[in-house]
């Protein structure tokens, strides 16, 4: 590839985000490419493994309440120009004690932004969703907004509406570097050389490779996934079973209903086995991960068999508050950036990537990000 190949903007990792990102810069008329070391949806980060919740309550901060609530608008908006299924919902089921961080957001969260939900006590809960278990302290808060997004068609949605749009996609390609000081970027790659007026950085696990002021900010946790056989009639996206999301004595888990013949999806939001090298992860099974995991399914889903049918592994990349970090690199601030999504920021990626895009152009996005910054940290 030549030296001189030239862009308006090149966005470094189309992953949930980047797909977005890149999406977004193309609709925009700019001259744009994705630059990745992997595929389209690949399986060596963060954005895979069949599904992820998207919900408007949002207990983690008030705060991301209207980013989400846009994201909501943007998806339904690609999938409906796309013609493919990416977005489903059963709503969600939020089951706590009354006094924990669950609970006690979502009603915050609530309460801040005017979000319909119905919230409930246990016996209520058990009349309604008999194929759950829940304890007698916990309270339930149910989402009708709420639902699931086809990650892996996500992305790939993203990513063919802006190359039809214009986009370029370079796959293969490993970043070494991203050299600033010049009229332009510079973005050296193990197959060549691009220049750029802008670069959106949403690398995922490896942006602090390319951006020095992340280092040391980040932590990379394995995150298993795990599939189970279960009844159709009771725990099937078709019979109107809701993802759910249960904060308990051994830590937080969430699931989904079933969409296929794996079967149920259920997976701890909490804990996880820190790594230093996202090449190196490794993906075996974690024998005492998988008994908490099947320790939640027996006390909260009995009727769930305890037979795994599928397994996977992918990755969070967290901060030190759990909070994104959405900003200009300190080098240079032609230079965008997300990262630290810390596991629960693909519900996001449509509104992330348009929000990077406009960064980039310098177009007005309408967020306040001062919680999201970098310098504080």
């Amino acid at each position: 590839m030549s030296k001189s190949k030239h862009f308006d903007c090149l966005v470094l990792g189309t992953g949930g985000v980047g797909s977005a990102a890149l999406y977004h810069l193309a609709k925009q008329g700019k001259r744009v490419a994705g630059i990745d070391r992997f595929g389209v949806a690949h399986d060596r980060g963060s954005s895979h493994g069949q599904t992820r919740i998207i919900r408007q309550s949002y207990f983690e901060d008030p705060s991301y309440v209207p980013l989400v609530q846009r994201a909501f608008e943007l998806w339904e908006q690609l999938q409906a120009e796309h013609g493919r299924d990416l977005y489903y919902q059963p709503g969600i089921l939020q089951a706590g004690p009354s006094g924990g961080e669950l609970i006690q957001g979502v009603l915050a969260s609530s309460a801040q932004h005017g979000l319909t939900i119905e919230h409930m006590d246990v016996t209520e809960a058990r009349k309604r969703w008999p194929q759950f278990a829940f304890d007698d302290a916990m309270e339930i808060i149910f989402e009708q907004r709420a639902g699931f997004l086809l990650v892996e068609h996500a992305i790939s949605a993203h990513v063919e509406k802006a190359q039809w749009a214009g986009a370029e996609l370079f796959v293969g390609h490993t970043i070494a570097e991203v050299k600033t000081g010049g009229s332009c970027l510079e973005v050296i790659t193990d197959q060549g050389t691009f220049t750029a007026d802008s670069v959106v950085v949403t690398a995922g696990a490896w942006a602090a490779d390319l951006l020095p002021e992340l280092r040391g900010h980040l932590r990379i946790l394995k995150k298993p996934l795990h599939w189970y056989a279960a009844d159709a009639d009771l725990y099937s996206n078709r019979a109107g079973c809701p993802v759910f999301f249960f904060e308990s004595e051994t830590g937080g888990y969430y699931g989904f209903p079933s969409i296929d013949e794996r079967g149920l999806k259920l997976a701890r939001h909490s804990g996880g086995i820190e790594i230093t090298n996202p090449l190196e992860l490794d993906r075996s099974l974690d024998t005492e991960e998988r008994a908490c995991v099947a320790g939640f399914l027996r006390k909260h889903l009995p009727q769930v068999s305890d037979q795994a049918t599928d397994y996977s592994v992918c990755m969070y990349t967290v901060t030190s508050d759990s909070h994104f970090i959405i900003d200009r690199a300190e080098a240079d601030e032609r230079i965008v950036y997300a990262a630290g999504l810390s596991g629960h920021g693909f519900k996001f990626a449509a509104a992330l990537g348009e929000l990077l895009a406009n960064m980039a152009s310098g177009e007005s996005h309408g967020y306040d990000l001062t919680q999201f910054s970098a310098r504080p940290r």
